[in-house]
């Protein structure tokens, strides 16, 4: 049932964004017998759905796919010719819903929710205006859950250039012949991953040493390699000094601050984020346009008289990714019930329903390269600048008899980092083909903090990749 302009009762829950955190707010609201309101300017279904996660890994999928299939015998020759781009892109547009949010609004509309269409702002407290349509009070609580947005660093030439952001490069109609990617994060790596195996020249310009820098070491240094050997073109430390573009859809000169050029058909910005919280009416109740919002453990934002208003999501800068949205949804959705029905809420409980302590302790994150990075918890650096006294154990996954099983030559490894005062993990990464099947068992390790020596009784199935957790245990105990 959509919201009218004729809309006057308030709502008990009102969400700015219908992307899965935004959904997941609100699903749990209901869930626990409030009414609920979901405001979208854009798609049912926000970022993840058509424009990051499901268009992204769609494109990937093919890419890693072919990868290990080579790596067999009796294969190779079935798949050495190149990716059909255009069933690629096809299959892709088939994940993406083609652009468009009907299942997504039958959904919503099958949950028991509302959904009103158009730019929300808040208004003063509990209080939105929704561009042409209604304006909505929430009786117990708002969620600004409106995500975050590529941002364009301060380049001479570039915003007229109109580079590709994240959402181009998901949602690009063909293969460029020549591509840029500036940036070495997640998005950087993997779309270049992509247009490579998909038939274009890539350019890869990082500013910093290496790639994925928030993850371990030698996960980038691997990346890189495997990069390398399929053609991509590497340069690290390297600035951006200029972006020409002569004319709308011609070639792309990037200038570097050493002088060289590079031309491209297409050039892609993958470099940071900013919360999209510039327009949304955060000053008629006390805080700063465009900020990203501190909020405590159960996403409620602090310095907000009332504590009525949530920040779930991207929009807290806690961890920008979306499972983490959706596990932040659910922790904010269940504080909201509580709260609207005076039920005492345990702030000192880490673990417990209304605390989002994974946020900190067990965030887990696949980067769906060639080969594949799958990490969770702090790395062996962010342990110990966090006073940990830890010990790393490192295991050559190649050494697993399901690795070499998987695919001939496999390439990979495996860290665990364990405080040693407790005898739990901390932190694990895995890297290799395949690994982010790997994950969830360490993020259960992480987030339970299963001592050590109750995971010698987890026993891994032979022949699987699984089994480096043997190997990881005995390295340990020697």
């Amino acid at each position: 049932m959509a919201a009218t302009a004729a809309t006057e009762d308030p709502y008990d829950v009102i969400v700015l964004g219908a992307g899965p955190t935004g959904e997941n707010v609100a699903d749990r609201a209901h869930a626990a017998g409030l009414s609920a309101v979901l405001v979208e300017s854009e798609l049912v279904g926000g970022e993840c759905s058509y424009w990051a996660c499901m268009p992204s890994k769609a494109l990937l999928r093919p890419v890693t796919a072919r990868s290990e299939a080579s790596r067999m015998p009796g294969l190779p020759e079935a798949v050495a010719g190149p990716l059909d781009a255009a069933a690629v892109l096809a299959r892709r547009d088939a994940f993406a819903s083609h652009w468009k949010d009907d299942g997504q609004v039958r959904w919503v509309d099958s949950a028991g929710i509302d959904l009103v269409r158009g730019k929300g702002r808040l208004d003063g407290p509990r209080r939105v205006v929704v561009d042409g349509g209604p304006v909505l009070t929430a009786r117990h609580a708002v969620a600004v859950c409106t995500g975050s947005r590529a941002v364009l660093p301060e380049i001479p030439g570039l915003a007229a250039a109109k580079p590709w952001t994240s959402r181009e490069a998901t949602s690009a109609r063909s293969v460029p012949g020549r591509l840029v990617v500036v940036g070495g994060g997640v998005v950087g790596v993997e779309m270049a991953t992509a247009w490579r195996a998909l038939g274009a020249s890539v350019t890869l310009l990082v500013r910093g040493d290496g790639l994925l820098p928030r993850m371990e070491p030698f996960a980038g240094h691997l990346v890189a390699e495997c990069l390398a050997e399929a053609g991509v073109f590497l340069r690290t430390g390297v600035e951006v000094g200029e972006v020409r573009r002569e004319a709308p859809g011609g070639v792309v000169t990037v200038v570097l601050d050493s002088g060289d050029e590079i031309i491209a058909d297409e050039l892609l910005i993958a470099t940071g984020r900013a919360p999209r919280t510039e327009d949304l009416g955060l000053e008629t109740v006390g805080l700063e346009p465009g900020s990203w919002l501190e909020v405590d453990d159960s996403c409620r934002v602090t310095g907000v008289s009332g504590g009525w208003l949530y920040g779930v999501g991207d929009v807290n800068h806690r961890a920008l990714l979306t499972h983490q949205g959706k596990y932040q949804a659910r922790i904010a959705g269940a504080a909201i019930s509580a709260r609207a029905r005076r039920v005492p809420i345990l702030e000192t409980d880490r673990w417990g329903a209304h605390a989002a302590t994974a946020d900190t302790a067990a965030v887990p994150q696949v980067v769906f390269t060639d080969p594949e990075v799958a990490s969770v918890g702090l790395t062996a650096a962010e342990a110990e600048r966090a006073g940990h006294r830890i010990r790393v154990v490192d295991q050559d996954l190649a050494a697993v008899a399901g690795a070499s099983l998987y695919a001939d030559g496999y390439r990979g490894r495996a860290r665990m980092v364990v405080d040693l005062d407790r005898e739990v993990l901390l932190g694990v990464t895995f890297v290799g083909p395949g690994v982010g099947e790997l994950l969830h068992s360490a993020t259960i390790a992480v987030a339970g903090e299963v001592p050590v020596e109750r995971l010698w009784h987890a026993v891994p199935a032979y022949p699987t990749i699984s089994e480096v957790w043997l190997r990881l245990l005995e390295s340990f105990r020697e």
